[in-house]
Parts: structure tokens; C-alpha cells; sequence
């Protein structure tokens, strides 16, 4: 910005950029004071110690112009302290000294000195490293502000993606929910008990690795796993007896149902997207059991991916304790019973150990989101 520029810019109203010089002799304050004090707003300290409670004041410099040679605190020390906080480390720094060894300027510059001025001064040079060094600082300034401003609006639109992610996961959840009138609160409680084991099983050298941090996205995914209903029979997705052994085949194929949905779906996506093949495992896999006696593709222990291993737990502790046209509600404990007597038999050992750990959340999570009488038919 130009001499004019400056001018304008105080004529203007606006606040004209703050310097703090650092001397400890009063004359060499004075003077360098006169040459700034039409253009800039002047802040003096005459230590070390004062020159950095300024610095660290509310109404922060714009720029350091810092003697060297000071007593008690001189200007290296003060300049590393400056550098050393996070709330005066980006404020520039020119030294202002009569000494002029190569190595003096060196090792202010190592130091994060940005300029030096000899001693005596000379008003012209003065005047044209401040506007030249406040400039760059102007300059920094706009693009953190710009930077900080795409940072803020791509974390608001990634924000918005999420919400639309989500809401077009529970729209798809609750479009087989809807034909399942036996469900009510199911996908609430179970993508809780998903968090919660997953959240137990970070802690196991065993899971974590196959885990990562992907503890939300797999609560995430767990609300579609029964998707695939939508595309079972009403006459026997809301049969009120027991089903037949074809009607329950029929049943079964809800899981490959499901799984194709949500392949369809990758493929109307150009990248790929985690969520949805952690939600197919799920939506495939979590009526397979630990023994290789579930459907729809027999597997059997690790071969089963931790997702639909954990959901298996999830989807039938949640199954037990929910009352239907066939079966009474379950309490807590006895469920709990089963799944622990079905332990290395229907589910991964390891997992059931976490869900006996996290039990009391599981509780909790049943207790806050119990079905309404009217919901249970």
C-alpha cells in the first residue's frame, strides 16, 4: 500500500496498523517514534519483559521493531518467546541494531527475524521496510482469512452431505421398516448396540486393525440391514403364525435382496463410497453364524466379515427382547443367556465377550427406545 494509500486509508476511518518498538533507550524510541507516528499507531516499551506483555495484549502490534542489545532480556530472547506462543508467533519482527556482524543477522533470522535495520536510522529506509514488511503481512493475512473461509465452507457442505447421506439412509431403512410393522424402534436400538460393541472392540489388538476408524460409519450402515425385506411377499413378511419351510426360504432371500439394492447403488456412484459396501456385508452377512450353519452363503468363523458379525449379535439380542404376534418379550437377562450359550456356535466368541462387557448400555439403549405398546402387533 502506497504512502497515499495509507493516508486515505486513516482519512477514511479506518485504524491505521499498530507498531511496537522495543528500545531501552528512550532517545532511540523518540526517534524512530517520530519517523512512524503519521502513519501508524505507536506502542513503546522500554524492556524485554514489557515489550512482550504488549505483544501478548488484546489489541496485539502489527509489527515488532526490537533493539537487540537490551539488558536483563535481550531482543533474541524476546523474539524466541514471541515465537514460542501461538498467539504472538505470527506477528513480524524487525530488528533494529547498531551491530553488524554477518552472523548476528544470521542468527536473528534463524530466530524468525523477517527484516534488520542498522543503527543510526534512516527515516526513508525505516518507513519503506515497515510498509514493505506490513504489506507481506496484509497479504498472509488475506489468504489465512481465504483459507480459513473454504475450510469453513467445505466443512459446511461436507456437513450438508452427511445430513443428506443420512437422510437418504434412514428414508431407505425405514421404506422396509414401513412393511415390517413388527419392527418400531429396531433401527434405533440396534445401530446403539453396534456403536457400543464396536466402540468395546476398538479396544481388542484382535478388532481394531479390521475396525480402523470406522466406528460411526459402521453404526451408520447397520440401519440397512434388513432392507432387502421390501422385496419379501407381505403374505409372508407379515404372516402372524410361524412360516412354512418355503415361505421361510422366501424369507431368507432377503439378505441377497438387500445386498443387490445396495450393489445397484455403488454403481451409480463414480468413487466408491465405504458406507455402502460395509452396509452390504450387513445387509448379505448378518444371518451367517460362527459355526457355518447360517444363511444365505454358509460361511463360517473370520470368513465373515466383523461388520455382519457384529450386527448378528445386535439384530438378535434386539429380536429377543421385542415382543411379536408369535412370542412374548424376553427380559434383558435371559437374552443376554442365549446369546452367551450360543457363544462359538452362532456368534464370534470374541464379540460376545464384548457384548457381556457393554451389557448395561445395551440396557440403557433398549430402555430409552422401548416400543410403544400400539407398536408391537
Amino acid at each position: 500500500m502506497s504512502e497515499a494509500a495509507l493516508r486515505a486509508f486513516a482519512a477514511d476511518g479506518g485504524i491505521k496498523p499498530t507498531i511496537l518498538i522495543v528500545d531501552d533507550t528512550p532517545d532511540n524510541l523518540t526517534i524512530l517514534a517520530d519517523i512512524l507516528d503519521t502513519e501508524y499507531r505507536i506502542l513503546a516499551a522500554t524492556s524485554g519483559k514489557r515489550a512482550i506483555e504488549l505483544a501478548t495484549a488484546v489489541d496485539r502490534p502489527d509489527l515488532i521493531l526490537l533493539d537487540v542489545t537490551m539488558p536483563h532480556m535481550d531482543g533474541y530472547e524476546v523474539i524466541t518467546r514471541l515465537k514460542n506462543q501461538e498467539k504472538t508467533q505470527d506477528i513480524p519482527v524487525i530488528f533494529v541494531t547498531a551491530l553488524d556482524a554477518t552472523e548476528n543477522e544470521e542468527h536473528g533470522f534463524e530466530l524468525g527475524a523477517i527484516d534488520y535495520i542498522t543503527k543510526p536510522v534512516k527515516p526513508r529506509l525505516v518507513l519503506a521496510r515497515v510498509r514493505t514488511q506490513l504489506e507481506v503481512k496484509r497479504a498472509r493475512d488475506w489468504l489465512n482469512n481465504q483459507n480459513a473461509f473454504l475450510e469453513s465452507e467445505i466443512a459446511r457442505r461436507m456437513e450438508e452431505n452427511l445430513l443428506v447421506q443420512d437422510l437418504s439412509i434412514h428414508a431407505l431403512a425405514h421404506l422396509a421398516e414401513a412393511r415390517d410393522t413388527e419392527t418400531g424402534n429396531h433401527l434405533r436400538r440396534t445401530r446403539a448396540y453396534v456403536q457400543a460393541l464396536a466402540s468395546r472392540l476398538m479396544t481388542d489388538p484382535r478388532y481394531a486393525p479390521q475396525l480402523g476408524n470406522s466406528i460411526e460409519l459402521l453404526a451408520k450402515s447397520a440401519v440397512l440391514h434388513d432392507i432387502g425385506k421390501v422385496g419379501v411377499p407381505d403374505s409372508i413378511l407379515l404372516k402372524p403364525g410361524k412360516l412354512t419351510p418355503d415361505e421361510w426360504q422366501i424369507m431368507k432371500t432377503h439378505t441377497c435382496i438387500g445386498a443387490t439394492a445396495i450393489e445397484h447403488a455403488e454403481k451409480d456412484v463414480k468413487d466408491k463410497v465405504k458406507f455402502l459396501a460395509t452396509a452390504k456385508e450387513i445387509a448379505l452377512w448378518h444371518h451367517e453364524k460362527w459355526d457355518g450353519s447360517g444363511y444365505p452363503d454358509a460361511l463360517a468363523g473370520e470368513a465373515i466379515p466383523v461388520s455382519a458379525r457384529i450386527m448378528a449379535v445386535a439384530d438378535v439380542f434386539d429380536a429377543l427382547i421385542s415382543r411379536r404376534v408369535y412370542k412374548s418379550a424376553m427380559t434383558f437377562e435371559t437374552a443376554r443367556d442365549i446369546i452367551v450359550k450360543d457363544r462359538g456356535i452362532h456368534f464370534d466368541p470374541g464379540i460376545v465377550d464384548a457384548f457381556v462387557d457393554v451389557f448395561p448400555e445395551f440396557i440403557v439403549v433398549a430402555q430409552r427406545h422401548a416400543d410403544r405398546e400400539e407398536d408391537a402387533i
